[in-house]
């Protein structure tokens, strides 16, 4: 880091700033903020998903509490509502929360409350991938494409090239 022109002192020109602290948008920031929110969360006695590394588990008793965190974005859930709202309490000292309330929509998925549990749809989703890839009337095809062959429209007048094919079925 060199001294800024600014603040540059001219008697100890080859002196640098000393960083004491990560600052946003710097590479090293995002792992610096998770590692402290990783540290933090372990020592509220969750544990880490040995099939995901970003699900974060407690469970203690009956209560039982879940945590995802994907990039900065945190869902939690749990069956003791007083546990998980602690749990956002304790969070929300340390860091700036923003509690948007219960989940509707995360990564593609609709979630909807029912009696016994959650349930998830990609429903949504997936019409939003036919209307913008200008597929929403088309009819169903018995026996998928290669990914060498172009998918003709409807209408005939445009064509998926395969880069579109992988992308279209990589959304999927």
């Amino acid at each position: 880091m060199q001294q800024t022109p600014r603040f540059k002192d001219l008697s100890k020109p080859h002196h640098v700033c000393k960083l004491n602290k990560e600052l946003y948008g710097l590479k090293q920031a995002s792992r610096a903020w998770y590692t402290a929110l990783k540290s933090t969360i372990l020592q509220l006695g969750f544990h880490n998903s040995k099939a995901d590394s970003s699900l974060f588990i407690y469970r203690d008793g009956s209560t039982l509490c879940y945590l995802l965190v994907y990039v900065d974005n945190l869902v939690i859930t749990g069956n003791t509502p007083s546990f998980v709202q602690s749990v956002i309490q304790q969070l929300g000292v340390l860091f700036s929360l923003k509690d948007l309330g219960s989940l509707h929509y995360f990564l593609g998925i609709e979630v909807i409350p029912t009696p016994v549990g959650l349930f998830l749809s990609q429903h949504q989703y997936v019409r939003d991938l036919l209307a913008t890839t200008s597929m929403s009337g088309v009819k169903n095809v018995s026996t998928p494409l290669s990914s060498t062959q172009s998918l003709k429209l409807v209408d005939g007048t445009a064509a998926v090239d395969s880069s579109d094919f992988h992308r279209i079925i990589g959304s999927l």
